[in-house]
């Protein structure tokens, strides 16, 4: 199987808080909510051809614990996002999470980084991360993310957890769509391409 990220960011690289005030404030963070005003119809059919392929999702305990407080409350049938969500398989990393409540949820536990692997094994479709800005830090650094979908907002915040900040592994991706929303956001999709290619500016002598 295949491993998609799918993650919003703003121009300065920050996933911290998309959806709300209180979505998440660790670190002292005060502006959640910021991609809400920009989230158009445009935006939802993009969301909504994201999930087409899922067959399972990994998540990290805290966007497992938001999407597990609000999404089995959404049963609409015709909703093609909850309906997977609430009935596909769901991977938590976590190790202190030991009896998950929503459907069809398994904590992984221990070593994440060889239970996501071992996943990926399986033949299948695709396998996808959503949010889940730690987890997906690190199976980056262990390049295991196939596939990378950026919905980035035209916000600049100056604060706010980034998704590759210092330390990340030297990466290339290769751009295979790009498109923008009504309302100004552009939806970037990435394959993972091995290792950045490196140049110079210099005349040979």
């Amino acid at each position: 199987m295949k491993l998609s990220l799918t993650t919003f960011l703003t121009l300065d690289g920050v996933y911290q808080g998309p959806g709300g005030p209180t979505e998440d404030t660790s670190g002292g963070f005060t502006q959640g909510g910021w991609l809400m005003p920009l989230f158009d119809e445009d935006l939802g059919n993009f969301m909504n051809d994201v999930f087409v392929p899922a067959e399972g999702f990994v998540l990290g305990r805290k966007t497992y614990d938001i999407f597990a407080a609000s999404w089995p409350q959404m049963n609409d049938p015709d909703d093609p996002i909850g309906t997977k969500l609430n009935a596909l398989p769901k991977y938590v990393a976590s190790t202190t999470l030991t009896d998950p409540e929503w459907n069809n949820s398994t904590a992984l536990g221990g070593d994440a980084v060889a239970a996501v692997a071992k996943l990926k094994e399986q033949p299948g479709g695709e396998l996808q991360i959503h949010g889940s800005g730690n987890l997906a830090q690190t199976l980056f650094d262990a390049n295991l993310i196939d596939i990378f979908h950026f919905v980035v907002a035209p916000v600049v915040l100056g604060t706010g957890k980034r998704l590759f900040g210092e330390g990340r592994t030297p990466s290339n991706l290769k751009l295979i769509a790009l498109k923008g929303t009504a309302s100004g956001v552009t939806l970037q999709t990435f394959e993972y391409n091995g290792a950045p290619m490196y140049g110079s500016f210099e005349i040979p002598e």
